[in-house]
């Protein structure tokens, strides 16, 4: 049974509330650890990206998710390679999990570990949405970043699926290769090192960055599972998530919202349905939080627009009907409000400063 009951079950890949979206002290140690065995200077890249070492050592720090993009556009552009961190070795040895680590490994089977994964990742990442995706060969797993002003560098997304690759094969036991391998940015010249990283063909210009584990892969039993130690861990993470404000009706009405977006703009009871809740009820608990659903419907559509327009394999238009607008001059309209300038100056924007990094 779960711990608290009296919560909606909270769902993962939500737009999280205003406040700034942050990743875990811990998993960016690990990252900087691997940036270090890849040969760069992490004190002249730290201190040029005006970051201040110490914080990472302060009990659970928590690192804003730009800072970490800003990092991770410095490293690629110092290593002077596009592959950088896509090293099966290097993922495995440096990547931290933390207690959502200890939290799969008590799992019953490998399913059930990636159900963990998805349900806790706000505690690694919240700026990170992980889902699973039911597949008749097995199951996709979906990853997602939002919640950031800047681009997110596609090493660290391709970094952070083979991180949830090794994972899965330490918990197992075993050597495990994906079915399939799918990422949203153009194809390299020579994909050899993502083939022989993920151990499988890559797919380029997809619309989704997932990988699809098999559905025999998925019902491997676990030789760590341990149901009681398990449920401990579950009720240290329920109560960092409670911490990290991932638990309020805001944040499920955010994710909600965001889900049906594509399919227009999304009405109070419709959302309301969604999260099993009468309309009263749900405009009662969001009076409670001191929050109107029509400014938790524009604060998704906000952060989502920062997001979709970094991607530049996204028209306007295309983002403008991504975010349920019946037209495109709503949706230009709303950009000027968000960022205070249209969509095609913002993009402009916000590729200026990754170009800058790299000169």
């Amino acid at each position: 049974m779960p711990r608290h009951p009296r919560r909606l079950q909270r769902r993962s890949g939500c737009v999280s509330q205003p406040e700034l979206h942050t990743s875990s002290a811990a998993w960016l140690e690990g990252v900087l650890s691997m940036f270090e065995a890849e040969g760069l200077d992490v004190p002249s890249l730290l201190r040029d990206a005006g970051f201040d070492p110490d914080s990472l050592h302060r009990q659970n720090a928590r690192i804003p998710v730009d800072e970490i993009t800003v990092m991770w556009q410095l490293a690629v552009a110092r290593a002077g390679r596009p592959t950088l961190g896509l090293h099966r070795d290097f993922a495995s040895t440096y990547s931290k999990l933390g207690t959502v680590g200890h939290a799969m490994a008590c799992s019953p089977d490998l399913g059930a570990a990636l159900a963990r994964l998805a349900r806790y990742m706000a505690v690694i990442s919240d700026a990170t949405a992980f889902s699973l995706a039911h597949d008749a060969r097995g199951c996709w797993l979906v990853m997602e970043h939002t919640g950031g002003a800047l681009p997110i560098p596609r090493q660290r997304v391709e970094y952070a699926l083979l991180t949830t690759l090794v994972q899965c094969q330490w918990l197992t036991r075993r050597e495990l290769h994906p079915l399939a391998m799918e990422f949203v940015y153009a194809a390299p010249a020579d994909d050899h090192l993502h083939r022989e990283a993920f151990g499988c063909d890559v797919r380029f210009n997809a619309t989704a960055n997932r990988m699809l584990i098999s559905a025999a892969d998925l019902a491997m039993p676990l030789p760590t599972h341990h149901p009681v130690l398990g449920e401990m861990q579950e009720h240290l993470l329920d109560d960092q998530l409670d911490l990290l404000g991932q638990t309020t009706t805001s944040t499920l009405v955010c994710a909600e919202i965001a889900r049906r977006l594509q399919h227009g703009e999304p009405r109070r009871q419709d959302v309301a349905s969604g999260l099993g809740l009468a309309e009263r009820t749900l405009q009662r608990r969001l009076q409670e939080e001191s929050v109107s659903f029509q400014a938790l419907l524009d604060r998704t559509r906000r952060e989502l627009a920062q997001q979709y327009l970094a991607q530049d394999r996204h028209t306007l238009t295309d983002v403008a009907d991504m975010l349920g607008f019946v037209d495109s001059s709503n949706f230009f309209r709303a950009c000027k409000r968000w960022f205070g300038v249209p969509p095609a100056q913002y993009r402009a924007r916000i590729w200026d400063g990754p170009a800058r990094l790299a000169a």
